[in-house]
């Protein structure tokens, strides 16, 4: 047990080493795919806080995400303070988290998930319609890349390069905080709940209390994506609102594992990665995208972490 907790413990470090240079070695471009990769990693965290801690499909993620993208690009384009912009983007999103959270988790199973997309697609139709706000169909534009204001210090982020290493600090802030609360008493409960609520129920665990906090928690998570993603990409259109964007974190999980704390980070690699080949070698990358998935779901029970996992077990 101590030989591969040490081997783990080196790889993560060599690996935030790696990251740490990675605008020396990587380039603008390689720098960019990073970011969408650490962006999408956030994303997944939340969402599997939902399906792999607390059995809950939601194929409404992408409505937050947007809620959190919108809400911080207006914030920015009135008020050049990136900390407000996205603190305002991650609040924005739990708000709405919490609103339709607690309509959400009344009902589980396959009606959770329909109501979930059904509210994913009012806020597509939101901010499609809503043009004196989001700019309908054109979306946001000119979103600054403000500086960050800190006491005494203002660090200029207008180059990729030191936004880059805003999002890495706050990435791996954010990854720390979901390891925190998975292994923490609160994330055993949701466990407990995924596996059998009525039993959870029967011993006075406020059920829907429970998986209304894990809904908000991946709401805020969503959205603190979707704040970084607006400065990055300067501008923000509907399509960050619609289902198919709540695939990615979906397909992130399920590839990487969801029952592995890794898997969803494993899992966005694998996917940008594997999406940023695909694009570049065909016009029918969908089709092409869509049968190395299934191909790799299948393949990897459990995702390709649980699969390691289990052989290192001798399943």
């Amino acid at each position: 047990m101590g030989l591969p907790r040490l081997l783990v413990r080196v790889s993560l470090a060599l690996l935030i080493i790696a990251l740490v240079f990675a605008p020396l070695w990587a380039g603008n471009f390689g720098v960019y795919l990073i970011m969408q990769v650490m962006l999408l990693s956030i994303f997944a965290l939340g969402f599997n806080l939902l399906l792999g801690y607390t059995g809950l499909l939601s194929f409404g993620q992408a409505g937050f995400f947007a809620v959190g993208a919108y809400a911080a690009a207006l914030i920015l384009l009135e008020v050049p303070s990136l900390l407000l912009g996205i603190a305002g983007g991650v609040l924005a999103a739990g708000l709405a988290a919490v609103i339709l959270g607690y309509l959400s988790v009344r009902l589980t199973e396959i009606y959770f998930t329909m109501l979930t997309l059904s509210f994913g697609m009012m806020i597509f139709s939101i901010v499609t319609r809503w043009r004196a706000v989001t700019g309908g169909d054109d979306g946001l534009t000119g979103i600054p890349r403000a500086p960050l204001e800190l006491p005494f210090i203002s660090v200029d982020l207008s180059a990729l390069p030191n936004y880059y290493y805003f999002v890495l600090l706050v990435t791996l802030l954010a990854i720390w905080l979901m390891h925190r609360i998975v292994n923490s008493p609160f994330g055993l409960t949701l466990q407990a709940v995924r596996d059998s609520g009525v039993r959870a129920g029967f011993v006075g665990l406020p059920i829907r209390r429970y998986r209304l906090w894990s809904f908000v928690i991946a709401g805020l998570y969503a959205g603190l994506a979707g704040a970084l993603l607006a400065p990055l990409e300067r501008t923000i259109t509907p399509i960050y609102s619609h289902w198919i964007y709540s695939s990615e974190p979906v397909l992130a999980s399920l590839i990487g594992g969801i029952y592995v704390f890794a898997g969803p980070i494993v899992g966005s690699v694998l996917f940008i990665g594997i999406k940023e080949v695909v694009v570049r070698s065909t016009e029918y990358w969908m089709l092409v995208m869509g049968v190395i998935v299934i191909a790799l779901v299948l393949g990897f029970r459990g995702g390709v972490l649980g699969r390691f996992q289990g052989q290192q077990k001798g399943d």
